[in-house]
């Protein structure tokens, strides 16, 4: 978590005014522990962390329930749900509209930033399925919820 507040420092002054989506994940492999378990912080989520040392910036959580295997196969459309959270609704819009740009992915809007502790604890769940079935991109869909109702 040391390479995340190093990382948002740098970018402070220019990601003021502006929206960050943050991916970040708190796992115990970021500190030589297991891929599977997360690691607590005091601030709840990762996301946010990143927006109380970003106090100028939006921040929203995203991409966090999707492999890095299915994004890296950008030419396909990929059967994965973005689960988002985030404060402000115009942000959580404009990130909405962004990422419904990859084919296949839908965006279900999980409600405010504070939602971050929840999206992220699914990660792991996910890694330890793509080591259980020796597969690279286990994803997470919501179902039962109208394809109509967007955020926008």
């Amino acid at each position: 978590m040391t390479a995340q507040s190093a990382t948002l420092l740098s970018v402070k002054e220019e990601a003021a005014g502006k929206i960050l989506m943050d991916t970040t994940e708190p796992l115990e492999s970021a500190i030589g522990g297991s891929p599977t378990r997360c690691i607590y912080l005091p601030e709840g989520a990762a996301s946010e962390r990143a927006q109380k040392i970003l106090p100028n910036t939006t921040v929203i959580c995203a991409f966090n329930n999707i492999s890095s295997g299915a994004l890296m196969k950008f030419r396909e459309p990929i059967d994965c749900d973005c689960l988002i959270s985030g404060d402000d609704l115009e942000s959580k819009i404009t990130v909405a509209r962004l990422i419904e740009k990859i084919p296949g992915v839908k965006v279900v809007d999980c409600g405010p930033l504070e939602r971050a502790q929840i999206i992220e604890k699914i990660t792991p769940l996910l890694i330890g399925l793509n080591i259980k079935k020796t597969c690279t991109d286990a994803g997470i869909r919501i179902t039962g919820i109208d394809p109509e109702c967007k955020l926008y």
